[in-house]
């Protein structure tokens, strides 16, 4: 059936762990992973709640399709209450960490409560304890894994753990597996860490086999795999140049936020681009990417391995940098990159290993240090605040305010704020590019419309995961739209919405969703799980998770104000590009998508919309 129908809870104040039975109900209404755990959060924690107090609670969940012979089945999710946001937070990993977690028999992991010390969890198939971490606090991600490993003396555990900014309190830490996969964004791994939890250490031997219908299940996912095989972008594009390959896609069409979205494109783009990670070097010859790398079970293998260039500023005199590791994707290149104006790719593969090391949401981060670039120029910073002079496209600024940020030393602890509070601080709130105190990815909503109305109104903050509309208005999936009109946008956010959430419920990667619709993730959830599982109750699921989340955020304090960009966006016109003299029309958009959501005019769900999704 998919499930393993078991969930563990861990009582971090009373130092227990119990095996509770999965609410079969709530599977087959929300799936797995991000639905079914939001379901659990929402159902168990108060929307008041302060994120880092003991009352918040974490969870660790996995997909029905988790582990199993589904491309891309490797998934897990962090759901929690967001330290960044205040909102609700459901940050998704790959790597192999989730599948391990389904072959040691659990669908999810509820912790509560807090830790008198620091401590981790160690689970063998059905066997689970808290040890002392005291050990381990202090130690990098880079540090701890392997830790764990040899203090176990069993290399094949599988570790979800924080760095040093997740115990610092840096307010956009992340949860990093596998040295370089995460939980990225939202704060997970500030509310891991308020709770003395320093990581997760998983060995399961159980393999999945519960599947309901395991031959039909074979036929789905091969089918399924062929599709992504003959696609353009997940058998060529991905595999080759990862993320990357947008770097000049998004620049050459103006949509591109460079110098904290003062323009909308990086004249340095084509130097951290991915088509740049494959040039020789002229220092050493070699390239900055090694190969590519894949999660579990993925036919894809969009995952980036580079090595820096030993004769490079950052890493000179220090071998600990010299090995490969995870290298740049897209997001953490704009971020590190054209968001500063830093056009250094190994300044900017040095900041992003950093970023993995300590566990640390490098968009966050690299915006954030946009920001501050800003308030450095404007005068409204000094050096002697900063520590250095900070000016943008300054690579030595990056790499420096990388290094005190993931320490949580001097002006890395305002850095850690993220940009909304460090731009009210210092009097210019205006300068914080986010949505409900998220930073912005790698899109400008000027250039891509629909882009707007997906940051405005997703419930984790600023997020392009929750409706990729640039699949559609960029690169014509599933049907080509025009980037800069806002009509039918609302309709394509709703059904991008609703789509991603199930597909990110049922434990398989959103990047799929370039080759695959909803026909195609249908069979294999099917022969999976549930009969059930019809194309009419998979969109009606999607919805009401979608719906379930929002209601939270409004049960918080969220309101329709929330859902609105920053001035810059929707005032001050794109100066190059196709979009150039345009601003996000938003206005024309969100009326319309609380329509279709069946929402009241300041955003709340009406009586018919719960009746209709059973809310």
């Amino acid at each position: 059936m998919g499930w393993t129908g078991k969930i563990l809870r861990v009582d971090l104040t009373a130092g227990t762990c119990k095996s509770e039975p999965l609410n079969m109900q709530w599977a087959r209404e929300y799936i797995g992973q991000r639905g079914l755990a939001t379901k659990y959060f929402v159902s168990e924690v108060d929307p008041k709640v302060e994120p880092l107090s003991p009352e918040n609670k974490i969870i660790w969940a996995t997909g029905p399709l988790t582990g199993t012979m589904a491309s891309t089945g490797g998934r897990y999710s962090v759901i929690t209450k967001g330290a960044l946001t205040g909102a609700i937070a459901c940050s998704n990993s790959g790597g192999y960490f989730g599948a391990e977690l389904k072959f040691a028999g659990w669908d999810m992991i509820i912790f509560e409560g807090k830790a008198a010390k620091p401590v981790y969890l160690y689970i063998e198939d059905e066997r689970a304890e808290l040890l002392d971490a005291s050990w381990l606090w202090g130690k990098s991600v880079w540090e701890t894994e392997p830790a764990i490993k040899t203090h176990h003396q069993d290399p094949m555990i599988r570790v979800s753990t924080i760095g040093r900014a997740g115990e610092s309190g840096v307010l956009y830490a992340a949860v990093v597996n596998d040295l370089h996969r995460a939980a990225g964004r939202s704060g997970v791994g500030t509310v891991m860490g308020s709770k003395n939890l320093k990581a997760i250490a998983v060995r399961g031997t159980r393999g999945v086999g519960n599947i309901r219908d395991p031959r039909a299940f074979m036929q789905a996912t091969v089918a399924a795999k062929k599709v992504l095989a003959d696609n353009a972008v997940t058998g060529q594009g991905l595999p080759k140049f990862g993320t990357q390959v947008l770097m000049n896609v998004i620049n050459e069409m103006g949509a591109s936020p460079t110098r904290n979205h003062r323009d909308v494109q990086f004249e340095g783009a084509k130097d951290i681009s991915g088509e740049k990670m494959h040039e020789p070097r002229p220092t050493d010859g070699k390239a900055n990417l090694v190969t590519n790398q894949a999660c579990f079970g993925c036919t894809i293998a969009c995952g980036r391995i580079s090595k820096i260039d030993e004769t490079h500023y950052t890493v000179q005199n220090r071998p600990q940098y010299w090995g490969a590791s995870g290298g740049l994707e897209y997001e953490a290149a704009w971020a590190l990159g054209n968001a500063n104006g830093v056009n250094d790719l190994e300044a900017l593969t040095y900041a992003n290993f950093l970023c993995n090391e300590d566990g640390m949401d490098p968009i966050s981060f690299g915006a954030t240090v946009g920001a501050v670039m800003e308030l450095y120029e404007m005068g409204v910073l000094t050096k002697e605040q900063i520590g250095i002079e900070a000016p943008f496209g300054s690579a030595k600024a990056l790499t420096y305010l990388t290094e005190i940020t993931a320490r949580g030393e001097g002006f890395g602890k305002e850095i850690g704020l993220g940009s909304k509070r460090l731009c009210a601080k210092y009097g210019h709130p205006e300068l914080s590019m986010s949505v409900k105190g998220q930073e912005f990815p790698a899109y400008d909503s000027r250039g891509i419309q629909g882009m707007g109305l997906t940051y405005a109104t997703s419930n984790r903050g600023a997020c392009h995961l929750r409706s990729y509309t640039v699949a559609s208005e960029v690169l014509g999936i599933p049907v080509k739209t025009d980037p800069l009109v806002t009509d039918g946008k609302p309709e394509l956010v709703k059904a991008f919405q609703d789509a991603t959430a199930v597909f990110d419920s049922a434990g398989v990667c959103v990047f799929t969703t370039f080759a695959w619709t909803m026909a195609d993730l249908q069979p294999q959830l099917q022969a999976a799980c549930d009969e059930s599982f019809t194309m009419e109750q998979l969109g009606l699921i999607g919805e009401r998770i979608w719906n379930l989340e929002r209601d939270f955020n409004n049960r918080a304090g969220f309101t329709s104000k929330d859902d609105t960009l920053p001035k810059r966006l929707l005032t001050e016109p794109a100066k190059t590009g196709p979009a150039k003299g345009m601003v996000n029309g938003l206005d024309k958009m969100l009326p319309e998508y609380y329509r279709i959501r069946g929402w009241t005019e300041d955003g709340q769900l009406t009586p018919a919309t719960r009746e209709r999704l059973s809310l």
